[in-house]
């Protein structure tokens, strides 16, 4: 039997704000993911899709939970534990791309690995390695301005990569791509889960974007609809 990456179980998030009524971003919201898994949840856009990503991601604390991520409860975790888990663990292709205006793509790439103490020509090389793998090695000094959005993404995509961590998180990684650069990026993803063994997480409301996985998990309102295998 293949192991559980990850296990959620009721996850559930109120936002609650004054003199207003509680908004109920997830509700009961369950899923499992095996190792080397490639899993799309289709969600209408704007629609808190980002919450149960940045659970996920630990980057959010819901309001009530059981997660379980390599057979460990992460509510049982201390922050640096978790910490340690985003940094070793969990690679991030942020819909917004989350670049800083004034580093390069080698040194948006490097970030990651200067909170691992990885520094001089290993981390040279495993930057070169990882922007290679998305064809942009040629365009390591360029700054975000002098990149093209499809440029962008690959630079978010090659960061990911860059601390060989075993889960990637994408939340609407093609959203401001044309036709042929969204195709390029999803099979480049597809390739990283078949070759390489990623387990893939990605957000969408594209069912083109979602027909890569192997299964499809609907969410709407908060609430699990149905799962679908491919």
């Amino acid at each position: 039997m293949e192991p559980d990456f990850m296990v959620l179980k009721d996850i559930k998030k109120t936002y609650w704000w004054k003199d207003m009524e509680p908004v109920y971003a997830l509700r009961w919201v369950s899923l499992t993911i095996k190792d080397w898994d490639f899993t799309a949840i289709m969600w209408p856009s704007w629609c808190w899709k980002s919450t149960l990503m940045n659970i996920v991601g630990l980057l959010d604390v819901p309001t009530s939970w059981q997660y379980f991520l390599r057979w460990k409860e992460v509510k049982n975790l201390s922050e640096d534990e978790q910490s340690l888990v985003r940094r070793n663990t969990i690679g991030f292709i942020f819909q917004w791309y989350n670049l800083i205006k004034k580093l390069s793509a080698w040194e948006q790439v490097a970030l990651p690995l200067s909170y691992m103490w990885v520094s001089g020509s290993k981390a040279k090389d495993r930057c070169y390695e990882a922007l290679k793998m998305v064809w942009l090695e040629w365009r390591e000094k360029a700054l975000p301005n002098q990149l093209s959005w499809w440029q962008q993404q690959r630079v978010c995509v090659a960061r990911a990569l860059v601390t060989n961590a075993g889960l990637i998180l994408a939340d609407e990684p093609t959203w401001a791509l044309d036709s042929k650069t969204w195709l390029e990026l999803m099979q480049l993803l597809k390739k990283l889960n078949v070759e390489q063994n990623k387990t893939i997480l990605l957000i969408t409301h594209d069912a083109n974007v979602a027909s890569f996985a192997q299964k499809i998990i609907h969410i709407k309102d908060g609430l699990f609809v149905n799962e679908e295998i491919l």
